[in-house]
């Protein structure tokens, strides 16, 4: 819930008007012709979860042994973020040189 003086008025959100040109228009259009797909068939658009929750469905109400579930060949590595974020902040700091902190701007 919010107080009517805590709602903003939806018109500020808006983008401001651009003007666009009848060759940008074309080329949009061209790319979207490019990638778009008429059929959505093949093995990359299979809804497995859905194929096997109709097969937990089945199982259940005839009253079977619910569907074995394959297990993948190697288990996924595990990512350790913690590591991953401090070596992405080295990597940083290496491409900045011995600049110091980061300047800190007030926002308008």
């Amino acid at each position: 819930m919010r107080w009517p003086d805590e709602i903003r008025d939806p018109t500020e959100l808006l983008p401001p008007p651009t003007e666009v040109s009848e060759d940008e228009i074309a080329g949009a259009l061209a790319l979207m012709d490019t990638m778009t797909v008429d059929r959505l068939e093949g093995p990359e658009f299979t809804d497995r979860y859905t194929e096997a929750l109709v097969e937990i469905i089945e199982a259940r109400r005839e009253d079977k042994p619910l569907p074995a579930v394959e297990e993948p060949e190697q288990p996924a590595p595990v990512l350790d973020l913690m590591a991953a974020l401090q070596e992405s902040v080295s990597k940083v700091k290496a491409s900045r040189g011995d600049a110091g902190p980061a300047d800190v701007h007030e926002l308008p």
